[in-house]
């Protein structure tokens, strides 16, 4: 997926569960990766979360950029079945 890593509040999901992109911290980032939404741009969305050990681990998602006209703003489609941890990666090379 994209190399850009975007935060995104995990919690924060419109009625059909999909991301809203539109909290402070997602903002930033896209400002600072220079990133412009549009239709169908897949990114990877990142959240903070701890291991077992209160070490950080972020929670990563990929997801596809929609626009939602009812609630006027951006959102992601995401496959809330593939949430993997940023440790999962190291795990696997």
């Amino acid at each position: 997926m994209s190399s850009v890593r975007i935060y995104a509040d995990f919690q924060n999901l419109d009625d059909q569960n999909r991301l809203r992109l539109t909290c402070s911290g997602t903002l930033n980032d896209l400002a600072q990766n220079k990133v412009q939404l549009r239709e169908g741009l897949v990114l990877t969305f990142y959240m903070d979360d701890a291991d077992d050990n209160g070490r950080p681990d972020e929670l990563l998602a990929d997801g596809t950029v929609q626009f939602s006209a009812r609630e006027n703003c951006w959102v992601a489609a995401v496959d809330w079945s593939a949430l993997r941890h940023a440790s999962d990666a190291v795990l696997k090379a």
